[in-house]
């Protein structure tokens, strides 16, 4: 804590405020107090109304999957699936097994195009200097990133990345790298010159390889984004069960195992081993995960990592999750009434009054488990899963802490939250091939493979869907009345995550998470931006719409 505190600018006292934050889906406004070089209060603004559960309401249910997907351009197949699931469940039909795999295999390979991409092209910047890279010696450079990986880099790799950093800067025209220029030093950047180097190179290479993971989606899928597979009962991708396809996607999942393991891993620990600070801050208190990768689509208690609830960071006491003890809070959203409400029985009527009028300063709705605010994500998975000692997930954790030289409790923290992210993709980049394998074996166990089973639309039904998204814990509820939807409630990773306080004027856990932070420059406040991107906010999927003044050019503006 001390090379915290030498770095914390004591003098300063007042309020900061980061509109919008960028290098996320949709709009977020971030309002903190500052006393003494460090946050005492945070408010976590949705400045977007959310709309999409009024547009479902008398829609056929079938139609809540292509709707419900459009809530963002990154996170559609998740939507897609927990909408299918919602709606599975509220008709009553159990899906064949076949079905189910393919499902778990898009969304494992989902998982792992979408860590790569947080890591790399969304977070990364926070911690990466890259105009610095510039003073880097790319012997010295290559050097090193052979020492942390099984992977060779020559020199001249480097070299011709550091060439290409200097044509950005000497042009001035810096685009998508704009935001990690510090030419004139930051204090919060710690990375020698190399690191720098290493860690620019492979953002760039990961721009070419998240196109191929992607690729790996669509060849189940039929598209991506927005893929068109997934039926009430199955699936419809016949082609998924040709010998041709399989190859195919499994050469494109070796490609991006490989990155994972060869590229990624090391990055992340090599940049985390100079950010030990980050560990300092940025924690939460209570976890939820809702389980993954299950064998039976409707039973959570069947998955791959399975689902559960923490309480005050005790490992030790892992409870059971309970889909009822989930209520949702609007007493500080823009939305009428006060009282907190059940998805099955939720409402979305919008109210806005003014930034913070009566209280009020989000669009987002404020989820709450047993009235306690939970943070939900990677961290919440592997947190879940190491205390229920899943035999993939407890060597990866004691591997990334030992090699750190941290106990568990840093998990909780900024650092561990990004951690965790890159401990999952590994942990089911270490699954992906047995998983496919698994596939090929039971088409051939099939004498008429099957992926969809029958089913009738019932007058009424009720329906949750929930999965374990890149982000989190996402649920759709679905209520059908005279075979339409009756009701339809979203509560996804961001909605649990970026929650305002609720009607006990509880903080949400990013607003948690950013009490306390250490402020350097409070006009570059990138601490700030650490601990939002942690967590991966997604705003569009929380509130839903596009704005139309979306392209005005904003800045920071410190008050």
């Amino acid at each position: 804590m001390a090379e915290i505190q030498s770095k914390i600018d004591t003098s300063f006292n007042g309020p900061i405020v980061v509109d919008p934050v960028t290098r996320l889906e949709g709009h977020l406004r971030i309002e903190v107090e500052v006393t003494g070089g460090r946050v005492s209060k945070a408010y976590s603004c949705g400045t977007l109304f959310r709309g999409l559960e009024i547009i479902l309401k008398g829609r056929d249910p079938r139609d809540a999957q292509h709707i419900t997907q459009r809530a963002c351009g990154v996170c559609t197949y998740v939507h897609s699936l927990a909408s299918i699931r919602a709606v599975d469940m509220a008709v009553g039909v159990n899906i064949p097994p076949l079905a189910v795999m393919v499902r778990n295999l898009v969304l494992a390979s989902h998982f792992m195009h979408d860590h790569v991409v947080h890591f790399y092209h969304l977070h990364a910047l926070d911690f990466v200097d890259v105009a610095n890279c510039l003073k880097a010696d790319p012997a010295k450079a290559a050097k090193i990133a052979s020492s942390i990986s099984k992977r060779q880099t020559t020199t001249e790799e480097m070299k011709s990345v550091q060439d290409r950093v200097r044509k950005y800067v000497d042009s001035g025209q810096l685009g998508h790298l704009t935001n990690a220029y510090f030419l004139g030093g930051h204090p919060a950047f710690v990375l020698e010159p190399e690191l720098n180097l290493i860690a620019t190179a492979h953002y760039l290479e990961a721009l070419r390889l998240q196109v191929r993971a992607a690729r790996a989606m669509a060849l189940f899928g039929g598209k991506n984004p927005h893929p068109q597979f997934l039926l009430v009962g199955g699936v419809s991708c016949y082609d998924a069960l040709t010998p041709e396809k399989i190859k195919e996607f499994l050469e494109i999942e070796k490609e991006t195992i490989a990155f994972i393991n060869d590229v990624y891993i090391p990055d992340l620990l090599a940049v985390a081993a100079q950010y030990k600070d980050v560990a300092g801050y940025g924690g939460t208190t209570n976890f939820i995960s809702f389980g993954e990768f299950c064998t039976e689509d409707s039973k959570r208690d069947s998955g791959f990592l399975q689902p559960g609830v923490i309480y005050n960071r005790d490992l030790k006491n892992l409870a059971p999750f309970d889909p009822q003890k989930i209520n949702e809070h609007v007493r500080h959203s823009w939305y009428k009434g006060a009282a907190a409400k059940h998805p099955y029985e939720g409402e979305t009527d919008p109210s806005f009054t003014d930034l913070h009028g009566d209280e009020r300063y989000s669009w987002s709705k404020a989820p709450r488990y047993e009235e306690k605010p939970m943070e939900t994500g990677p961290l919440a998975h592997v947190l879940v899963a190491y205390a229920a000692g899943n035999k993939a997930v407890v060597p990866v954790v004691d591997m990334v802490l030992k090699t750190l030289g941290v106990g568990p409790e840093s998990l909780f923290s900024t650092l561990g939250r990004t951690a965790a992210r890159g401990v999952e993709a590994a942990v089911l980049a270490g699954q992906m091939e047995g998983w496919i394998k698994a596939y090929q074996e039971q088409i051939a166990k099939e004498k008429t493979p099957k992926i969809v089973e029958k089913w009738e639309m019932p007058n009424t039904g009720d329906g949750v869907g929930f999965v374990s998204a890149p982000r989190g814990g996402l649920s759709h509820w679905i209520r059908i009345e005279d075979k339409k939807i009756g009701n339809f409630q979203l509560v996804v990773p961001t909605t649990w995550n970026m929650s305002p306080r609720d009607a006990a004027d509880i903080m949400g856990p990013m607003e948690e998470a950013l009490v306390g932070t250490p402020i350097a420059d409070p006009k570059r406040p990138v601490e700030i931006l650490r601990t939002v991107h942690s967590f991966d906010p997604c705003i569009a999927c929380a509130i839903h719409v596009i704005d139309p003044d979306s392209n005005e050019k904003r800045v920071f503006k410190i008050l």
